[in-house]
């Protein structure tokens, strides 16, 4: 078994799960993350935040943690799919890690 975790961008969420649930599996495991992005070589500059009451830049972007336990026949699937749908063509619009998994209870 293989834990696939993906950080994508929040506005491909819908499709992700969509996708996968055609493909079959429906426990996914998502979660909001921030993650760091330069500022000043092109990247986008953060998000506006509001933190009791102010307002400040931060340096983070608002991405979705999504996490899948697959059997290893189905890793390779999985991953063409994510990728076909973030497109993968901008810095930013995925990261996907494949770890191994001993056991899951």
């Amino acid at each position: 078994m293989k834990l696939i975790k993906a950080i994508i961008r929040p506005l491909t969420l819908e499709k992700v799960k969509t996708a996968l649930q055609d493909m079959g599996i429906d426990e996914i495991m998502v979660e909001e993350t921030m993650v760091s992005q330069r500022v000043n070589n092109g990247f986008k500059k953060g998000e506006t935040l509001l933190y009791r009451g102010a307002e400040y830049v931060a340096d983070f972007m608002t991405k979705m943690d999504v996490e899948i336990i697959v059997a290893d026949g189905l890793v390779d699937n999985v991953v063409a799919t994510i990728r076909k749908i973030v497109r993968m063509d901008q810095k930013g619009d995925c990261k996907i890690c494949i770890l191994p998994l001993i056991e899951a209870l």
